[in-house]
Order: structure tokens, then C-alpha cells, then sequence
């Protein structure tokens, strides 16, 4: 992360204090409700101790969801910067299209509308726009930070370092590590949040896409598992 910009946003009188109200846990948007498939993944086996969930996560921030998602939140902060409203429901029906489930679209759906409900009531700003209907997560993160000045890969950091954090609780809650473990692994994941926040800020809308087909496939099973503890 350039210090010059967190500088540059504190002397602005903005800083970034909005981030750690935005992406705690105690924001209503209901991130504890749901894992990304990492529930189907650890009844399946695949995610079975420390080693496995960071290898999953990486996979996950590399070729997965987390990559695409700071594209897109990307690509929604510069048109909130631009003042280009066409391109920023642009990019939040492309977001939604990508889900590749049911459930995985409702994560991103129900928490970006949450989440921009909840900061339109309680962090207005001239540039944040109330879009109709359904809000991806990432866009809304990406909407609110521009419309605060907050600088774009401060919030690129942050919020796929929040994802992180997510998922290790998520996996906590699920068994499979404890929570030295879980500070571990959010620890060992720093390195690869810091490289994809640096390579996506600059990629383009083409540049969308993945390679986690059993996760994604694993979202489909989590529908019909017998138990379980998250929406996704």
C-alpha cells in the first residue's frame, strides 16, 4: 500500500476511517450468513486443515470471485468518479450476470443493496447514487469509496483483505482450523491480496474470469447438503 496516498487522503480531511466501518463485521450487511462455498468444500473433503484453506483462499483470490471482484469494484469507483451513471449500471448488471448460482448471486445482491441502504442512511455523500433494485457487493464497496474520496487501492486492499477475514471465520465456524490457525492463514494471505489488488486496478472489464469450476459447482451442491450453517 503507497503511504503517499494515504497521506494524500488524510490531508483531503476524507482518510480511510469509512473502510473500517464499512467492512467490519458489525456493518448490516450479513457477510456471517453466508461462505462462498466454503461449507460444500469442507463436507467434500477438499478444505481440511490450515494448508488446504489457504491453498482454496489463494485459489479463490487468484483465479476466482475475489480477482473479478476488484476489477469490478474498480471499474464502479471510476464511474462514480467520472460522474458516469450509465457505466456504472453498466458494470453492476455485468456483476450480477457472473454469479454462477442462485446462491452465490444472492451473497452479492443481498449484501450490496444492504450495504448501500445502510451507508445512503448513515454515510450520505453529493456522489453516491441509490441505484434501483439489486447492487453487487464489490460495485457498492467500489460506489461508496469513490463517493468519499477514499483512494481506490486503499479500498481494493481492504476489501478483499476483509473477504479474507470472511471466509477464515467462516472455516473457524466450520471446524476445520481454530482461530490461531484462522490468524495464520489470514496472515499468509496478505502477500497474495496486496499482488491482486496491484493487478487488477488496472485491468479492463475483459479481463473478467475464472478457474475455480469445483467451487463454483460446489455452490450447486451446497443447495441440497443436508445441514448447514450459511446461505451459500
Amino acid at each position: 500500500m503507497d503511504d503517499a496516498l494515504l497521506l494524500q487522503a488524510v490531508e483531503k480531511g476524507q482518510g480511510i476511517l469509512p473502510l473500517f466501518a464499512w467492512l467490519s463485521p458489525s456493518y448490516p450487511v450479513g457477510c456471517y450468513a453466508y461462505s462462498h462455498t466454503l461449507e460444500w468444500a469442507v463436507e467434500a473433503g477438499d478444505v481440511a486443515d490450515e494448508k488446504a484453506l489457504v491453498a482454496w483462499l489463494r485459489d479463490q483470490m487468484t483465479l476466482g470471485f475475489c480477482r473479478n471482484d476488484a476489477i469490478l469494484l474498480s471499474h464502479a469507483y471510476r464511474a462514480v468518479e467520472a460522474g458516469h451513471e450509465a457505466a456504472l449500471v453498466s458494470v453492476n448488471e455485468l456483476a450480477l450476470a457472473l454469479s454462477p448460482s442462485a446462491e452465490l448471486y444472492l451473497e452479492t445482491s443481498q449484501q450490496g443493496r444492504s450495504f448501500l441502504d445502510a451507508t445512503l442512511a448513515a454515510w450520505p455523500a453529493p456522489g453516491l447514487l441509490d441505484l434501483d433494485g439489486e447492487v453487487a457487493f464489490p460495485i457498492a464497496i467500489g460506489m461508496a469509496a469513490a463517493a468519499h474520496g477514499v483512494p481506490l487501492p486503499i479500498t481494493l486492499n481492504v476489501y478483499l483483505f476483509a473477504l479474507v477475514q470472511t471466509l477464515v471465520s467462516a472455516a473457524i465456524r466450520l471446524a476445520p482450523i481454530g482461530q490461531t490457525a484462522g490468524i495464520r492463514v489470514c496472515s499468509a494471505m496478505a502477500v497474495t491480496v496486496r499482488d491482486v489488488s496491484q493487478e487488477a486496478i488496472d485491468l479492463s472489464l475483459e479481463d473478467i474470469g475464472g478457474a475455480t469450476f469445483r467451487a463454483d459447482l460446489g455452490s450447486f451442491h451446497h443447495e441440497n447438503q443436508y445441514t448447514r450453517l450459511f446461505r451459500s
